[in-house]
């Protein structure tokens, strides 16, 4: 009987490897590896002050990691600001969305690259069309984009960021508590478009303390404590009551402690 070969894995968008930050005496993050591979949710998880903000600071460049290695698509990649990170294509779309409520939705997806026409002025027309082909990519629907975002609701808003994002080819998206303040609707919405984003091969790593929401969107989940990975499991092999013991004794499933 012949065997049967399994599928090779896929390499992985993102590849951190013993990642260590430090500020003054405190471990932030302490020799963290993990992977996010195409169309995955990782779910990042932990108490406050677990080290999660810190790890995905570096990933997106906010902070400079004093230890490790990042790599992107297979190559060593040198991340030392945003900038590098987005030349990357790894946007983060942090919890306060970061949109400018006097402005509509298009504005908001060209902030700061905004496109101009021959004679230098803003081409709202051309800025539209192509917030309009990027909102129809994530299955929105907004009846007028000219209208400010501060009138749009919580689900459509988050929508307008992940556009921002997608329009200059991100390939991993860092959601902070992308659901966070967000009515039970809201927040079926958000789920529907980090599902299609999934099925477009984006990477996503979805920073959240709501864990039935993580359960309900991740394929993994990765949970940290004082600094350190605790451990990394498919969500079908794990409840959510293993993963709150990971979270509040920092121990592994299979016993294995966290240093303190």
């Amino acid at each position: 009987m012949t065997p049967q070969r399994t599928a090779p894995q896929p390499a992985p968008l993102v590849a951190m490897r013993g990642v260590s930050k430090a500020f003054g005496g405190v471990h932030a993050v302490q020799g963290v590896s993990i992977d996010l591979f195409p169309g995955e949710v990782l779910g990042l998880l932990g108490h406050n002050g677990a080290g999660k903000s810190t790890l995905i600071k570096i990933l997106s460049g906010a902070l400079v990691p004093d230890e490790g290695e990042i790599w992107v698509g297979g190559r060593r990649a040198s991340i030392r600001s945003p900038r590098d990170a987005k030349a990357y294509g790894i946007e983060t779309i942090y919890q306060a969305l970061a949109l400018a409520d006097n402005l509509n939705a298009p504005a908001n997806i060209f902030l700061g690259r905004e496109l101009t026409g021959p004679f230098g002025g803003l081409d709202d027309d051309a800025m539209e069309s192509e917030a309009r082909r990027v909102l129809d990519r994530l299955d929105l629907k907004i009846t007028s984009l000219r209208v400010p975002v501060r009138s749009l609701s919580g689900g459509q808003r988050q929508a307008v960021a992940i556009g921002r994002a997608l329009l200059f080819n991100a390939k991993v998206l860092i959601m902070d508590e992308p659901t966070a303040a967000l009515g039970p609707q809201e927040t079926r919405k958000v789920g529907d478009l980090i599902r299609s984003l999934k099925t477009q091969g984006l990477g996503i790593v979805l920073i959240s303390h709501d864990i039935h929401d993580v359960f309900g969107l991740a394929d993994r989940i990765s949970v940290m404590h004082n600094g350190r990975l605790v451990g990394t499991h498919a969500v079908a092999d794990v409840t959510q009551d293993d993963v709150l013991s990971m979270i509040i004794l920092g121990r592994d499933l299979k016993g294995s402690a966290s240093a303190a």
